[in-house]
């Protein structure tokens, strides 16, 4: 996993992941909540996740003009993707088409025709995603790939969003077993803190202040 990679994840696991009894969008609950926009709006975060899916675009060999999704989850992260990569141009998907002006439900760019990628935050039943790709093809963009940060892996998500995507592939950057895994390493406080004379940072060789759960200097401890 890229240092960018594993950044992004330990920021999510931190800031966005929370464990509970929450009610979802899609009518279910759960145990958890991931809220990707602590994440993807947050300065550091956006960064990261504009040179991970822009890293992932480039190794997946999409050749692809432009990146957008449905509003809202899908902004930050095209902005992000945009401004890492300075090539790709960004588009947003309105839920419904505007009631004024020239009416359209693109925003951004729209040359007809160009390959795009279709990007999303968290994928659980996968409609939000599925609504872009359809509204991405009704204005004449080509498909080539879909992706989202974190996928739920339930409501039967990834089979709705391929289904929609064919013949453009779906990738997830991580998945929320991923993300929880990480936050219990982060909360895992039922050890003590006892570091080794030579204990380093594993992320920069500096001395550690932790070694719960990972050895860390301070400026990379969450």
């Amino acid at each position: 996993m890229s240092s960018a990679r594993q950044d992004l994840l330990r920021l999510l696991a931190h800031k966005s992941f929370k464990l509970g009894e929450f009610n979802l969008s899609s009518g279910g609950t759960s145990d958890y909540y991931i809220d990707c926009r602590t994440t993807t709006l947050d300065a550091k975060g956006a960064r990261l996740t504009g040179e991970v899916f822009a890293e992932e675009i480039r190794q997946r060999g999409w050749r692809a003009k432009a990146i957008g999704g449905l509003t809202m989850g899908a902004d930050p992260i095209v902005t992000a993707v945009s401004v890492v990569t300075g090539e790709l141009h960004g588009f947003l998907v309105r839920k419904a088409e505007k009631r004024h002006g020239m009416g359209q439900r693109i925003e951004g760019f729209r040359e007809v025709g160009a390959p795009v990628v279709i990007v999303d935050d968290v994928c659980t039943t996968g409609a939000s995603t599925v609504q872009a790709i359809e509204a991405a093809r009704e204005s004449g963009f080509r498909v080539v790939g879909t992706m989202c940060l974190v996928e739920r892996e339930e409501a039967k998500g990834r089979p709705n969003v391929e289904k929609a995507a064919a013949p453009a592939p779906f990738v997830s950057i991580f998945t929320a077993n991923d993300v929880r895994a990480e936050h219990v390493l982060q909360t895992d406080d039922t050890q003590p803190v006892i570091l080794a004379a030579a204990a380093i940072c594993e992320m920069c060789g500096n001395p550690a202040v932790t070694n719960v759960p990972r050895n860390r200097c301070a400026a990379h401890k969450m």
